[in-house]
């Protein structure tokens, strides 16, 4: 379990986040929703070290983040940021090794061999493995880094906008494979979403934001109503639903 407490970011006098408290359950798919600016993609990056807090607290299975090595840290919080800069001449394989960096220390052998070469066909990248980064597509490339993320085989998955470049069926892949974390590999997918409709149909566990604060947490099937979503995005909604899919309309209302 992640638990945040009385968490508090700012920028100079810009307050970011303010007097965060959530207990994350482990084993979940959780989405964060919310406008631009309430503070979501800032939250996952202080969960996962790359910011500092100026005031409150984050463990992950009950021991403050700061109090593991950054070799246990890594085994243990996997994060894709939502900007992937590389300037080094890699093929798709070689970047997608280095996710196994805090396991193999560099020396890969025959199990990090075989962990790659799943994670690259889960991908639908094994047609790209040999090609080099900068040769292939914005969307190739998200995938090639979260495969990488994968790979690190961590217990908790923190994915900022994670769909971004992605044509539909990419991204109805990637949500599927964040589904699979979860079932059947038993991981905690915590991911910034801006398209609600799959946040809606995936996630178990749906967390809005706005104004640098949390505004609702609550199952999908709670969180998918048109008042708490006109709240949080200051726009209409039309919810839509059967016994197995929500649909969110705010495009013609």
């Amino acid at each position: 379990m992640i638990e945040i407490n009385a968490l508090n970011k700012t920028y100079g006098q810009r307050t970011i986040l303010k007097d965060i408290n959530l207990k994350i359950p482990k084993g979940k798919l959780i989405s964060l929703i919310g406008p631009n600016g309430a503070g979501k993609s800032t939250l996952l990056a202080i969960i996962a070290r790359l910011e500092k807090a100026n005031r409150g607290t984050v463990t992950i299975d009950g021991k403050e983040i700061m109090r593991y090595t950054l070799t246990d840290f890594s085994t243990k919080l996997g994060f894709l940021k939502q900007h992937n800069n590389f300037e080094l001449k890699l093929r798709v394989t070689e970047l997608i090794a280095f996710g196994r960096f805090p396991h193999s220390h560099g020396r890969l052998q025959d199990t990090d061999f075989e962990i790659i070469d799943q994670t690259i066909e889960q991908m639908n990248l094994s047609s790209i493995r040999n090609a080099f980064i900068d040769e292939i597509s914005g969307g190739e490339r998200q995938r090639v880094f979260l495969a990488m993320v994968m790979v690190q085989d961590t217990d908790y998955i923190l994915l900022d906008e994670p769909l971004n470049n992605l044509d539909m069926r990419h991204a109805v892949e990637i949500m599927q494979v964040a589904r699979r974390l979860v079932n059947e590999y038993n991981k905690t997918v915590i991911m910034v979403v801006h398209d609600i409709n799959f946040a809606a149909n995936y996630a178990d566990v749906i967390i809005g934001m706005k104004g640098g604060e949390i505004s609702f947490m609550d199952t999908a099937h709670i969180m998918m109503r048109e008042d708490i979503l006109q709240t949080l995005f200051d726009i209409e909604f039309k919810v839509m639903r059967d016994d197995t899919h929500i649909i969110c309309n705010y495009y013609n209302l």
